[in-house]
């Protein structure tokens, strides 16, 4: 909701002007977009359980541990007999709890995120039952923006379920997450301008249909850098997992839950993470369309038909496979660092980068000197040096920065020296860590010089 409302007059701005074709749904009946509906619904499912299994067998891989391998082949049938036992578990409910908040909270979480995948395309147009449908359950002129406005909603969720347990941990956990959903979320909602500008639209199946010479991850490579960014700290997950850090939540806004309130924000934040995942394919890798080098055999055999699905699916895994190699690799930020991070740098990054891509478009219009080809698109010269330019320049400032961070943490932590006198001060200190005492023959004549020592070795 708060991106929404940060961009006013970004509809009309891109509304129209396209040549790419919406998605066609004249021969899609309503009882086919409720098959649609169930299949999207079981691709969701199935997908989740088997990334909980992809995540714990490779975190176990990196950390030399064999991970779940009893329950069914590989260990393939672990998640659902967690998810079993989720069930038969005894629900507890804190007495200081809010009854019908306490249990709305989770449904609001792992509904939301099945309502933004309904815009997604998953594949071109497919043959089901004698029609010809896109493999979409719906697209709007404004589609994006409804995936941006579930995301606010699914706020809601997080930030009851902290108010309604009646507990200060809880509490706290639901603070930080709001606060933290709602600063990366007007990241990310900037990040996607740049996408808008260049595909000339917000429905999902113009800018997938946009990218069929170039993937937008090349021109708009700022925007994709920030993307995944935001997007890890949209989820909640590691290293962006403050809203649940166990050092001092305990379980954040979750504590209190358990039983099968506690597996629907467990399926939430799975099914949230295949929604960003899937909003990061659409919009900067191609969509459903096949990798350039495989699209070009037989004259775009392999972007036909139920062959999108495949490529989709593939795009998807990878950045699972980035959310799970980041779990198992960083550690978790500081809070206060992470929100500086958020303020200071990437939105106001985003914004100067969004004016740049209005700018290169506008260039791109005929507005600004000649025209370069590049991978079959007209590039203007003066804006392509302006990009150098203002890269060159963004460097420096990155130097600068760093520079001068560098001397603000040799002013605040001063270098400890490798070699002490422990007597030095008329009475013995220990050694920090990774110092070491100066040789015995150095201190002994203070300690032979003290009175009170020589009337003690007298007596």
């Amino acid at each position: 909701m708060s991106t929404i409302a940060a961009l006013p007059g970004l509809v009309s701005l891109v509304a129209e002007g396209t040549d790419n074709p919406r998605a066609d749904f004249s021969d899609t009946p309503l009882w086919l977009s409720l098959v649609k509906a169930l299949i999207i619904f079981v691709y969701l499912l199935v997908s989740t359980l088997l990334v909980i299994w992809f995540e714990r067998r490779v975190i176990g891989r990196m950390q030399q541990r064999p991970g779940p391998n009893r329950n069914g082949p590989f260990g393939l049938l672990q998640t659902l007999a967690d998810g079993m036992k989720s069930m038969l578990k005894e629900d507890v409910r804190p007495k200081a709890a809010d009854a019908f908040v306490f249990t709305l909270a989770p449904l609001i979480t792992a509904t939301m995120c099945f309502v933004s995948f309904s815009i997604m395309p998953l594949a071109g147009e497919v043959s089901m039952f004698g029609h010809t449908t896109p493999f979409q359950l719906t697209d709007t002129p404004i589609a994006v923006l409804l995936v941006l406005a579930v995301a606010g909603v699914g706020i809601y969720g997080v930030v009851l379920a902290g108010w309604s347990s009646g507990s200060p941990y809880p509490l706290m956990g639901g603070l930080r997450a709001s606060a933290q959903m709602i600063s990366y979320e007007i990241a990310m909602g900037l990040s996607l301008v740049a996408v808008f500008l260049y595909a000339g639209s917000m429905s999902t199946s113009q800018i997938v249909s946009a990218q069929s010479g170039l993937w937008f991850v090349v021109p708009a490579f700022f925007s994709f850098f920030v993307y995944v960014i935001t997007m890890v700290g949209e989820t909640n997950r590691l290293p962006f997992d403050l809203a649940e850090g166990e050092g001092e939540l305990t379980g954040g806004f979750h504590t209190e839950y358990g039983s099968m309130r506690f597996a629907m924000f467990f399926l939430g934040e799975y099914i949230n993470m295949f929604t960003v995942a899937a909003l990061a394919t659409t919009m900067f890798l191609g969509g459903w369309q096949a990798p350039p080098g495989i699209a070009a055999i037989n004259d775009g055999m392999f972007n036909e038909g139920w062959w999108g699905l495949l490529w989709f699916t593939a795009k998807l895994w990878m950045f699972m496979f980035v959310f799970v190699w980041l779990r198992g690799s960083l550690p978790r930020v500081r809070y206060d660092q992470f929100m500086r991070f958020g303020w200071k740098f990437l939105i106001p990054a985003t914004l100067a980068w969004v004016v740049l891509v209005a700018f290169f478009r506008a260039g791109q219009n005929g507005w600004l000197g000649g025209t370069v080809d590049v991978a079959g698109r007209s590039f203007p010269v003066v804006s392509l040096a302006l990009v150098g330019i203002i890269a060159a320049l963004a460097l420096a400032g990155g130097w600068m920065w760093d520079a001068r961070v560098e001397r603000r943490e040799a002013r605040l932590h001063p270098h400890v020296p490798d070699e002490i006198d422990p007597y030095a001060g008329g009475h013995p200190v220990p050694p920090m860590p990774g110092q070491r005492l100066r040789e015995p023959s150095l201190t002994a004549p203070a300690l032979t010089s003290r009175p009170d020592t020589e009337e003690a070795t007298r007596g």
